[in-house]
């Protein structure tokens, strides 16, 4: 059994497939505490793999997405490998603080070393994208010795609509001046959906 807080069908908004219809599976449970997190994840259900399957399986798209909380702390190769074996491409969105399976078809880590100090520290070594996300005052150098295939910057969203402005445009001159560093939108807030 696995304690699940909600499976949705949407677009993927943010990274690399911002855009792609996905099919999201968002586990219980983080090991922790960013301060911008937008996700009550608290709250969930026990589901068995043939129930989340079942649940996956009520929708087109091959993408899905496993995300959380942190989706390490539920998630397990077999599992992957349920959804693999039933035609699905396996995305996971992770903090990169404990080993995610290596069956995974991309891995999407959001490292939270600004936010929470050493408990944020990388044990993930298989990166597709490396998501930062960025607020006044982050440090990117921290984070440019982490080999990944693509490098972005997510734009911290605060809330205040006169901050979140004023981070845009930080984050934006700063890939300006780094171009190996690439946008990542939260599009899904943009375009209001889930």
């Amino acid at each position: 059994m696995r304690r699940v807080n909600e499976i949705f069908y949407s677009l993927q908004g943010e990274g690399m497939h911002t855009g792609e219809a996905a099919v999201f599976i968002r586990f219980c449970g983080c090991n922790l505490k960013c301060p911008f997190c937008d996700t009550d994840f608290s709250q969930g259900e026990e589901m068995s793999d043939e129930e989340i399957l079942s649940e996956v399986n009520k929708y087109p798209s091959r993408l899905v997405v496993l995300t959380g909380g942190e989706p390490t702390l539920s998630v397990d190769r077999a599992f992957v490998q349920l959804l693999k074996d039933n035609g699905r491409y396996v995305a996971m969105e992770t903090n990169g603080t404990h080993q995610a399976p290596e069956n995974l078809d991309w891995v999407t880590v959001s490292p939270k070393f600004e936010y929470v100090g050493e408990k944020g520290k990388l044990v993930e070594q298989r990166i597709d994208e490396l998501k930062v996300v960025y607020s006044l005052g982050t440090d990117v150098s921290r984070y440019t010795g982490i080999p990944a295939k693509h490098y972005l910057l997510q734009p911290c969203d605060t809330g205040d609509k006169k901050k979140n402005e004023e981070i845009i445009v930080h984050c934006v001159a700063y890939i300006l001046a780094h171009p190996a560093w690439k946008l990542s939108l939260q599009t899904q807030k943009i375009l209001n959906v889930r």
